[in-house]
């Protein structure tokens, strides 16, 4: 559970919707983790399986216009720098994310889920390896925690854990989550990776900052 307490005494909560295939979610994961450490606050992530919420949508990232796709790459590497983050584009992309996300609530059981993240995101997003979809790589992650391969496969391919993932995500729609990354606190919406400075004040204040009536 992530607690950040206020100048008002009172404690937050702060849901983190990811889904390991997406760019920002890599480049907010990284941004958020220094904040909340600044208001004594961990991150408490949900699984989002954009896969899912794609199909529902029939939205494809294939379909996006070219020009909108270049200036993209263009857009992520000037955020790579500006944050001296060693992110690149993998070869293969998209990747299908699901088994990473079963993955992620498996080392749950050993408290490792963060720290499990932090290393997927880095073989993805940093390494260029897409292997990590796949159980081999996953259980071969799972074992630099010294967790035990037959402990792990069976937490991977349990229908509880997939089940987890499936209700995540749909507990992150009920909620009003469209996309990853989002950060929910006290049901206030923070969606991409962009947001961070409405984060930061949401923490230090503990309000949301009210927009402008239309």
């Amino acid at each position: 559970m992530l607690k950040v307490k206020t100048n008002s005494e009172r404690f937050m909560d702060i849901d983190f919707y990811w889904d390991p295939g997406s760019t920002n979610t890599y480049f907010a994961w990284h941004l958020l983790k220094p904040i909340a450490d600044l208001h004594d606050a961990r991150i408490k992530p949900h699984c989002f399986n954009l896969g899912y919420v794609f199909r529902q949508n029939r939205y494809a990232l294939t379909d996006e216009p070219l020009a909108k796709m270049r200036n993209r790459k263009r857009d992520l590497m000037r955020w790579a720098a500006r944050y001296e983050r060693p992110f690149r584009i993998p070869d293969q992309f998209p990747i299908k994310t699901s088994r990473i996300l079963r993955a992620a609530v498996a080392m749950r059981a050993w408290n490792q889920e963060a720290a499990f993240i932090d290393a997927v995101m880095t073989q993805y997003w940093e390494q260029n390896d897409h292997s990590i979809a796949g159980d081999d790589a996953l259980v071969a992650q799972a074992q630099q925690f010294s967790i035990p391969e037959d402990q792990f496969r069976t937490a991977l391919t349990a229908d509880e854990t997939g089940q987890i993932v499936v209700n995540e995500t749909q507990g992150g729609l009920d909620r009003g989550v469209f996309g990853a990354p989002t950060v929910v606190i006290e049901e206030e919406i923070y969606w991409g990776k962009d947001r961070m400075d409405f984060i930061a004040r949401h923490l230090e204040t503990g309000q949301a900052e009210q927009a402008s009536p239309i």
